[in-house]
């Protein structure tokens, strides 16, 4: 099943355990654009981002209603294969987190589980992944080499790349430079301009001059609620909510 690439949300709530997560949102995120989800801490961005590929499911304490299309298909129905969508929704997250395997083993490993591609095949899927985020270049001589050995930023781009490998249609990214020094948090900005010309990417950040810098496309969310949402240079430059006036003028958040 293919999951197309525009997201339209549709009354979404999200609780864990009594507490009310996100409150009855609607949102439209347009195909090949980057979508960034701003708000102080507690907001619910993460949660509305892991309610794309249905993260949330694997908290026991969760419940979820409402829709969330993708390429027009609820994948809140039932019935729905989980186990694809994440393949077609992939995420990157706050924290580095490479497989305790060899550079070409972290790439290789999606495409292997799904049977994507073997010998060859495969050798072309990390490569061209690893184009993709920016990194064969540095890592080409080195393949074999632990995951570890790369820098923190190096493993950040590895991760994006892994999440290429079985070619999704959506990247997710959590909070993707919060541990990163500012020249690794450069290259990840930059790339994420790149990959928005071949997928649609939604980012999680509370970093306001990031949002400004990457995103054509903003969310302001507070206390579970969408705030403000339309072109990125209109809510940095005319907010229509005087609660969005506040945040990006840091009177709180």
């Amino acid at each position: 099943m293919s999951y197309g690439d525009k997201v339209e949300i549709r009354n979404l709530n999200i609780w864990f355990g009594d507490k009310h997560v996100i409150n009855g949102l609607d949102l439209k995120i347009k195909a090949n654009s980057v979508t960034a989800i701003m708000g102080p801490s507690g907001c619910g961005k993460s949660t509305l981002l892991r309610a794309l590929n249905r993260m949330n499911d694997v908290i026991k304490s969760s419940r979820t209603t409402g829709d969330v299309f993708i390429g027009g298909k609820n994948i809140y129905e039932n019935g729905t294969n989980v186990y694809d969508l994440r393949r077609q929704v992939g995420m990157v997250f706050q924290k580095p987190n490479p497989l305790p395997k060899s550079i070409y083993e972290n790439i290789a490993f999606g495409p292997k589980i799904h049977k994507i591609a073997k010998g060859k095949a495969l050798d072309k899927i990390v490569e061209k992944s690893l184009r993709a985020a920016a990194l064969w270049d540095e890592v080409n001589d080195r393949l074999g080499d632990s995951a570890f050995d790369l820098s923190g930023g190096q493993q950040q781009r590895l991760c994006i790349a892994r999440a290429l490998a079985v070619d999704p249609e959506i990247i997710l990214m959590d909070e993707p430079c919060s541990a990163l020094d500012p020249a690794a948090t450069a290259k990840i900005e930059q790339l994420i301009r790149i990959l928005s010309t071949d997928y649609t990417v939604v980012i999680v950040t509370h970093n306001m001059q990031q949002a400004s810098r990457v995103s054509d496309h903003t969310v302001f969310l507070y206390l579970g609620d969408i705030i403000e949402q339309g072109d990125t240079k209109s809510i940095f430059e005319n907010p229509k909510h005087e609660l969005t006036e506040q945040y990006i003028t840091g009177e709180f958040g």
